[in-house]
């Protein structure tokens, strides 16, 4: 009998520590084939590199600069796989930029993706929403509910949009019209067509437009030039600048510089609108906030 208990005590303690063997997470039990990863922390830190290791508690970097680095769970925000090719030649990583398909209000060669969205305002007047229904053709419909202050007319507008690329985030070409009338008053409609040459990635880039515009069904025959350019100059905050040139019967020009800069996924657009041409030179502020939906 004795001999009996000792061979089934030495039988469960064999047992015992094999299944403890196989709980316990090791290296070679977890690692998968590795990822190549961008982590920010709670603490506002980001890092990047080859994900070799993750258990319960912690994950394995194995970075560039910094070699093999060990992170915490609990003091990590968000982790996402990444494309190296997505990480600039000074090691950082640029979210995708929603906002790359126009710069203050003018657009340029890019476009929205298919399902993207957003809601654009600006000084609480002005509304737009677009929507991207490919990733070649997307469209925005605004307005400015004037409405609102004793039935006054308002304007309402929609804005097709159609986006090539012609060299892959190197050079887009768009092409659409705005296309509007006054809510209250019969008898008006404005609309501008226009064409976008786009050269730079989504990140930073300089575009060159051209603009007829159209009041009650009579078109201009010259039209607006536009240049406008976009510089990430961090992860969260682009320079941006958007100028027209009028035709010549209008004598004005409108210059802007300003930026961009990112509260979460919000955008906030801010700069100094500068028109030049009417005599002594005025500084109109710019405001502006952008909320993305969708796809994003």
């Amino acid at each position: 009998m004795k001999l009996c208990k000792t061979i089934l005590f030495a039988v469960a303690l064999v047992l015992s520590n094999f299944t403890y063997a196989q709980y316990v997470p090791t290296l070679q039990d977890t690692t998968q084939e590795e990822r190549y990863v961008v982590v920010d922390l709670k603490s506002g830190k980001q890092y990047l590199g080859y994900l070799v290791y993750e258990d319960d508690a912690l994950i394995k970097l194995r970075t560039q600069n910094l070699g093999e680095i060990t992170l915490k769970w609990r003091d990590i925000q968000t982790i996402k796989d990444i494309n190296e090719k997505e990480v600039s030649k000074e090691g950082i990583y640029y979210e995708y930029n929603l906002q790359s398909t126009r710069y203050y209000f003018g657009p340029n060669g890019y476009g929205l993706k298919k399902g993207e969205g957003y809601y654009q305002n600006v000084w609480v007047l002005f509304n737009q929403v677009s929507y991207g229904f490919t990733d070649y053709f997307s469209a925005s419909l605004g307005t400015v509910p004037l409405f609102l202050f004793a039935g006054a007319p308002t304007p309402v507008w929609v804005v097709p949009k159609v986006s090539v690329p012609i060299v892959k985030d190197k050079l887009n070409i768009g092409a659409g019209a705005l296309l509007g009338g006054i809510l209250g008053d019969d008898n008006t409609t404005f609309g501008i067509a226009f064409g976008s040459f786009t050269v730079g990635n989504r990140n930073s880039n300089l575009s060159l437009s051209l603009g007829y515009g159209m009041i009650d069904g009579d078109w201009n025959s010259a039209p607006v030039v536009t240049l406008s350019g976009m510089l990430r100059v961090s992860r969260k905050t682009y320079l941006i600048t958007e100028n027209y040139l009028f035709p010549s019967e209008v004598e004005l020009s409108l210059v802007s510089i300003g930026g961009r800069s990112f509260a979460g996924k919000v955008g906030i657009d801010y700069g100094l609108v500068i028109p030049v041409g009417i005599g002594e030179a005025i500084a109109l502020p710019w405001l502006g906030m952008t909320i993305p939906f969708g796809n994003y």
